[in-house]
């Protein structure tokens, strides 16, 4: 083999680097290990503990935080927390940019577009929004609804204007949402953008109380602008709120925690602007040195006598690190700096009453929403001067601001954010600005200070810029949050998968099992049927791609979810899979009389194009199932892909090294890759499987025709993944009978319920499309208190707040807007992978034979399956619904299912190749005989696997297994049957056309 040297260095670099990713993973369990210890059960000290080293230095220069960034992410179904999709209200951000627009028809034309997009209409709102426009008005133009900016743009350019603008609502939107869940405290949150518009995932690990997750998450956005306090003006109050503070502890015999910290002074400025829609906003940062400078805590640790006298006198100084430079006040809004862990209780001190009695009666304190140093532990306090009294608020509303845009400064590498204000509140910004020269305005969203400038003069016009050191990300996004007073779009949950935490780690035991108990027996397997040595080998390559798939894993930051376990046991098949194919290969060359180092050698090289196409339809069944899924499909799809490309460097090169390696010094010299348990199994089988096809077609049209029937009478049980609805998956302390629960939750939800066993007798899955077309915040937990005023009997006199905490193990919302979306993606998954196959085929073998054996092939198992689910539905003892899991396992049977048919197809190719005037009836034939120990055991040890999974996998992949099962058995029978038979039939139809007859009878004869 050519290149030896350079896969022996990519190897060791592949090793190296997944051994790096993974080695933060072993570091974080240590450390996660010593902090379970140290809590002792109690879940606050163990948070403590994590928090208290987590900018430790504790692996190769990184933190503690760092290397919990870097392990591999376990999905939501195996840790627990909460998975949803919000969607926003484009109508809310239309009617904002179109400043409430009383116009008959366009408010026509925004309900009649949100009534298609509900009854599941695929097309975007702002498309709906434009045709049902002009619909009501032929010759409308969009111009003289929106901003008079817009008044003489043609109807395409303001279309344009409007996607752009609903992106900068969304973007203002996701940033909002991010800024929510860092103050609710919630460790690695994933949120994303989504492909349609409009739509943003949040998967929130460990979240336990859902619902005020909810309503957390749809709030809408509330922009304001604050006059501001500087710190000169109320240090003597703080003082005296310290001793306050004092004493209250000394009362009730408390103490607090001494944290350092440290200071940042923000100047940015505000200043009037000749450009009509340019607003700015940027802040330098001075004082960077006094985070040295205040930073005692090393000396600290030396003087513990000391250190607890300072936190007993001084308990808000203690934790507050006054904003000073030199011994000398700054008079700035910003009062000092806190560690983020104390921040709750510095906001608990200065919310005391006798405290708010002291302070002035306008002071109010908010956090500014981002860190002021790199580790992101100490946050500034910010001083604000309230409107009124008694009433507080804000001196001005966000509703005022019509548009803003951030941009490069001239003659400097900053951004300034530039702001306009409606005319209405340019009247009200001259006058705040004219009694705040030489003082800060705040800008707060959702009761954070995302900025405090300076005003350097009176702002007439509303026309603003705000200037200072903003990077560009920094400038677009305060430039987003300016807007979000002006889109106050509220935004929906779509999809929600809430997991308990005790039903996540059921799954990963099920998982590991199932995974575990595979491996092993395919390993004891190949070592059965090949032998001891080359089985050893075999097994040291899938050690390895696990190694390199976990490792890629990490890498990427991907998360490991359930399925993803089950991609990865898949992909260790189809490993499986590459070495089958090579050792009988090799098994063929040595009956040929070649010795072992040349039977090795032709062995890999004569397999190699068949495992690369069967590779490569994999891989592309892999992106399809990505491209198209969502959640836990795009976690198979993952892990499947990668260990698909680990398995073929691993099994195509790496075992071929060890062979050659071994055999150049002059070991090996005996191997047979045969054991006496395999040696005479399919050897030279002469069956005639083109001889049997008619009757293959008999059976198969008979099973279709009986399918059809099935189809149309029972139908399928669709999942609320193309139906819409909720999923609860809810536990009680002793078995219950699914008709009896059913029963009793039917009244309360207008006979629209169903449960199903899930797992144990004592678990239920209860699933109803109730009032799933509301959205109104209060709506699933109205759902919820049904549910348990109907189950209240099953209970034990459990309140409803541990019915929601205990019982309920699970939860899973889909929308009807989302549920059309997945159901539209599932069809165009199926349809395109089925035509990707046939199209690959036909590149890759020049003969549409092939291609249109192929697509009769993936066409029968694709309906077998669904015709196995329409029969057997109603009367097997799990669930098997049709959901987002059922087509990822229909497009994964259609990609192994090519395995076996490229492999075949291959042999063909190459017998032709060798004998070019063979009768085309003797060569498939011969093809298929050849290849059918391969196919035998490649099959046997994929079930192997799916077995090991359909058994200890979990209840929640038992149906997709089951398909898996069924398709594994299927695809190697329409390979035998359908595909190669098609292939001849076509083959033959073009030769006789060419006057070449084939003749049947004289070849069975043979």
């Amino acid at each position: 083999m050519q290149n030896k040297g350079f896969i022996k260095v990519f190897a060791v670099a592949l090793v190296l680097v997944c051994a790096f990713y993974l080695s933060f993973s072993l570091v974080t369990r240590h450390y996660a290990n010593l902090a379970k210890e140290y809590a002792g059960g109690d879940l606050t000290k163990e948070s403590f503990y994590l928090d208290s080293v987590a900018t430790d230095t504790v692996w190769m220069g990184y933190t503690l935080k760092q290397c919990r960034e870097r392990e591999i992410n376990l999905g939501l179904d195996l840790k627990g927390g909460m998975n949803v999709i919000l969607e926003m209200n484009v109508a809310d951000v239309l009617r904002a940019l179109s400043e409430n627009n009383t116009d008959a028809n366009f408010n026509q034309a925004l309900e009649n577009a949100t009534a298609r997009q509900t009854a599941g209409d695929n097309k975007d709102y702002i498309s709906l929004f434009v045709e049902e426009y002009k619909k009501l008005d032929k010759g409308a133009q969009l111009s003289v609804i929106f901003t008079p900016r817009e008044l003489n743009k043609t109807n395409a350019q303001v279309e344009t204007y409007l996607r752009e603008e609903l992106k900068s609502a969304v973007d203002n939107s996701f940033n909002v949402l991010r800024n929510r869940i860092d103050q609710f405290g919630v460790v690695a949150p994933n949120l994303q953008k989504l492909e349609t518009s409009g739509r943003i995932l949040v998967e929130l690990p460990g979240v336990k109380e859902p619902a005020r997750v909810r309503k957390l998450l749809q709030g809408s956005a509330n922009l304001e602008f604050w006059e501001t306090y500087n710190l000169d003006e109320i240090y003597q109050d703080l003082e005296a709120a310290n001793s306050i503070i004092k004493n209250h502890l000394a009362s009730h015999e408390k103490d607090s925690t001494s944290i350092v910290a440290a200071t940042e002074e923000d100047t940015a400025t505000v200043k009037e602007t000749e450009n009509p829609v340019a607003i700015a906003d940027t802040a330098t940062t001075e004082g960077d040195d006094l985070l040295a400078q205040i930073s005692k805590s090393d000396s600290l640790k030396t003087q513990q006598q000391t250190e607890a006298e300072w936190r007993k006198n001084y308990p808000l100084f203690s934790i507050l690190s006054i904003n000073q430079y030199q011994g000398n006040i700054v008079p700035s809004p910003i009062v000092g700096v806190v560690h983020v862990r104390d921040t709750a209780t510095v906001s608990k001190y200065l919310a005391l009453k006798q405290v708010r009695d002291r302070l002035p009666s306008k002071v109010v304190f908010k956090w500014a929403v981002k860190p002021v140093d790199a580790k992101e532990q100490y946050y500034q306090l910010i001083a604000l001067k309230a409107k009124d009294k008694k009433k507080g608020g804000a001196a001005m509303t966000g509703d005022v601001v019509s548009n803003a845009k951030a941009d490069f400064q001239q003659n400097s590498p900053y951004y300034e954010v530039s702001m306009s204000m409606t005319s209405s509140g340019s009247g009200e910004w001259a006058r705040l600005t004219k009694e705040n020269i030489g003082k800060s305005i705040a800008i707060v969203l959702d009761n954070c200070v995302y900025s405090h400038p300076t005003v350097n003069n009176e702002i007439t016009g509303g026309n603003s810029s705000i200037t200072g050191h903003f990077t560009p990300e920094e400038g677009k996004d305060l430039a987003n949050v300016l807007k979000s007073g002006k889109m106050r779009a509220s935004v929906k949950i779509v999809q929600e998968d809430v997991i308990g935490p005790s039903l996540g780690q059921e799954a990963i035991n099920d998982g590991m099992i199932s995974f575990i108990l595979a491996a092993l027996l395919l390993m004891i397997y190949m070592c059965a049927v090949y032998g001891i040595i080359p089985g050893m080998i075999a097994n040291a390559a899938l050690v390895l791609n696990l190694f390199f798939t976990l490792g890629t894993l990490a890498a990427f930051g991907a998360a490991l979810t359930l399925s993803g376990i089950a991609g990865l046991v898949l992909s260790i098949a189809i490993a499986v899979d590459a070495n089958v194919l090579i050792y009988e290969r090799i098994r063929e060359e040595l009956r040929a009389g070649k010795n072992i180092k040349k039977a090795v050698e032709d062995g890999y090289k004569n397999a190699f194009s068949a495992i690369f196409d069967a590779n490569i339809t994999s891989v592309i069944t892999g992106v399809i199932l990505f491209w198209f899924g969502s959640g836990p499909i795009k976690g198979f799809a993952t892990t499947l892909i990668i260990g698909i490309i680990a398995s073929f460097i691993t099994a195509v090169f790496l075992t071929r090294i060890t062979f050659e390696s071994f055999l150049d010094k002059g070991k090996l010299q005996k191997l047979t890759f045969t054991t006496g348990f395999m040696k005479n199994f399919l050897v030279h089988p002469k069956i005639n499987f083109l001889g049997m096809r008619k009757t293959g077609y008999l059976i198969i049209i008979g099973f279709s025709i009986i399918g059809v029937v099935g189809y149309a009478v029972l139908g399928l049980n669709s999942g609320i993944d193309f139906t819409g609805g909720r999923n609860y998956v809810v536990k009680f302390d002793e078995s219950v009978k699914t008709d009896e629960v059913e029963n009793a939750l039917n009244p309360f939800f207008n006979d629209q319920v169903t449960v199903i066993t899930i797992g144990s007798s004592n678990q239920v899955r209860i699933s109803t499309n109730y009032r799933i077309q509301e959205e109104t915040p209060d709506v699933d937990q109205d759902i919820e208190k049904k549910m348990y005023e109907g189950l209240n009997k099953y209970l034990n006199g459990a309140s409803y707040e541990d019915f929601v905490a205990n019982n309920i193990q699970s939860s899973q919302k889909v929308g009807p807007s989302i549920a059309e979306d997945i159901q539209t993606g599932a069809i165009w998954a199926i349809v395109l992978s089925m035509i990707c196959m046939a199209i690959y085929i036909l590149l890759r073998f020049r003969d549409l034979a092939f291609s249109l054996g192929t697509l009769a092939s993936v066409v029968h198992d694709g309906l077998f399956i669904i015709f196995v689910y329409a029969l057997l539905w109603k009367v097997m003892p799990f669930s098997m619904e049709i959901d987002q899991s059922f087509i990822a396992a229909i497009l994964t049977v259609i990609g192994y299912s090519m395995n076996d048919t490229v492999v075949v197809f291959d042999r063909i190719r190459e017998i032709i190749g060798i004998y070019p005037k063979r009768n085309r009836f003797r060569v498939i034939n011969e093809a298929l005989n050849t290849t059918l120990s391969r196919t035998f055991n490649t099959s046997f040890s994929t079930l192997l696997v799916l077995l090991c999974i359909f058994v200890l996998g979990g209840s929640t992949i038992r149906s997709f297994t089951f398909a898996l099962l069924i398709g594994t058995i299927i695809g190697a029978v329409s390979t035998l049957f359908i595909a190669a038979p098609v292939a001849y039939d076509y083959i033959k139809w073009e030769r006789k056309k060419k006057g070449i007859i084939e003749d049947e009878k004289a070849e069975e004869e043979a």
